[in-house]
């Protein structure tokens, strides 16, 4: 009994400590000194950008700072980052303040500590997704679409901010309305808002802006994306892709001499868009389910390989496509190796199209049959899912298929991951031993079947 109860409190004692570890409290010696902040809304994006000063009031070096974004606007969150005064990258670690658990937190771990009555600047990035309400939801052929954006009118943080000022980018001048609290103003296709002085902790008022906003509303509710690895020299790269324009649907019937006679019909819908693929991308296909789609044109850049994609019918509000995109490119660009020791660093998703949000991104990396030692870092969160084989042919044992997918992604999630395992190099011989084999045996069948006689009665000509 006791020995039960001594495990019981290691077990509770170690439970404590790895709770403890993701669970912050908000420093009252922090104190934000101005907020610069700015809220793109011209897009079908909310992405916003704040400056932050703030000083350290306490006697002791601070070496962290809370970011914190408010419960109704943190189901929409793709991305969040934060850089210093040099522009460089901060480590964020989500975590958890005690009495506020509608509140997503994140701890920004600083390069340097904040002495005593000093300070610092760091800029906070975040990217939302479906922020933006089709008002109405449903819309003719010829009008232009408004859009519905509902925010916090003041920078939400767990500390005071002294002073703070708020740019809305619109990028049109057709504003329906929106929220009027002084000081503000509206020049060309900017809001303007504050300064506002001596904001609380944890403070919300309600923004709200109703405007013209005829971009892309599309939205990929399905990625799946195919990496091939081969050690003969070549990555071939699939995604089948589901596309829907999820901006406001289209109500009445749709002409298709006015669309293409009138080039401001259907000023809501998609015609076209681009999408970037690296710039030693090969023989590459476009293809839905009817066939090959030639409308595609593609265009060689320095740094780039540039596809101007047009589906074979434009999309309109809740019209979807449904696509094929492949490519081949060479493995030493991507794949490095000391002996049997691999190194893939690739993209864990490519450029779709400007201002893209994907549903749902689902990446298979299928690794050359063998390899063995599998490990994997990702520049994000992710969810791995069960390993797998895949066979095709010449093999054996099947090739290992790692698989892993992510939710609510974004152009910010353009980065590589790295993928490290070990493949002997002698491996590479039973391919083509398997091929020597399979025509040894061919001829010698061929050898066999022509030289041996297997008729029961002979040619007379022999009789005699």
């Amino acid at each position: 009994m006791a020995k039960i109860q001594f495990f019981a409190f290691i077990l509770l004692y170690v439970a404590s400590n790895c709770i403890s570890v993701n669970v912050d409290n908000i420093s009252s010696d922090v104190r934000i000194k101005n907020v610069d902040r700015s809220i793109d809304i011209s897009s079908q994006l909310v992405k916003t950008s704040s400056k932050i000063t703030f000083e350290n009031t306490g006697k002791v070096p601070v070496k962290q700072f809370l970011l914190a974004v408010e419960g109704a606007a943190k189901n929409n969150l793709a991305f969040i980052g934060a850089r210093d005064s040099n522009n460089k990258d901060l480590r964020l670690v989500e975590t958890t303040v005690k009495g506020y658990d509608n509140v997503k937190f994140w701890r920004v771990e600083l390069k340097e500590s904040v002495n005593a009555a000093a300070s610092a600047v760091i800029t906070s990035d975040a990217v939302f997704s479906k922020a933006l309400l089709p008002h109405p939801t449903a819309i003719t052929q010829q009008e232009d679409q408004l859009v519905k954006y509902n925010s916090n009118l003041y920078f939400y943080s767990p500390y005071k901010v002294l002073t703070q000022k708020t740019t809305v980018v619109l990028n049109t001048k057709s504003v329906e309305s929106f929220t009027k609290v002084k000081p503000f103003s509206q020049q060309d296709g900017n809001i303007n808002y504050g300064p506002y002085s001596n904001i609380e902790p944890f403070t919300e008022k309600e923004l709200s802006l109703h405007y013209k906003n005829n971009s892309p509303f599309l939205t990929v509710t399905r990625l799946e994306r195919l990496i091939e690895v081969s050690h003969w020299g070549n990555i071939a790269i699939e995604e089948i892709i589901e596309i829907e324009h999820s901006g406001a649907k289209l109500k009445g019937p749709f002409s298709r001499y006015d669309y293409q006679q009138d080039h401001h019909s259907g000023p809501a819908s998609v015609r076209s868009y681009k999408t970037l693929l690296p710039a030693s991308a090969s023989d590459v296909y476009y293809r839905d389910t009817n066939g090959n789609i030639s409308t595609s044109n593609m265009k060689v850049k320095k740094d780039s390989v540039e596809l101007d994609l047009r589906p074979r019918y434009p999309l309109f509000g809740g019209w979807r496509s449904h696509y094929t995109l492949g490519y081949n490119v060479p493995s030493y660009e991507y794949l490095y190796h000391s002996g049997n020791e691999y190194l893939l660093k690739m993209r864990a998703v490519d450029h779709v199209f400007d201002d893209m949000q994907i549903d749902e991104l689902v990446t298979k990396i299928i690794l050359p049959e063998g390899s063995t030692s599998i490990k994997i870092n990702f520049p994000f969160a992710v969810t791995r899912l069960p390993d797998s084989l895949h066979y095709t042919y010449l093999d054996t044992k099947g090739r290992p298929v790692i698989t892993f997918k992510k939710s609510n992604v974004v152009e910010n999630h353009i980065q590589d991951f790295q993928l490290r395992y070990t493949f002997p190099r002698i491996l590479m011989l039973q391919e083509p031993l398997l091929v020597v084999g399979f025509l040894y045996a061919l001829f010698l069948c061929v050898i066999v079947y022509v030289r041996l006689d297997f008729s029961i009665h002979k040619p007379e000509h022999l009789k005699e």
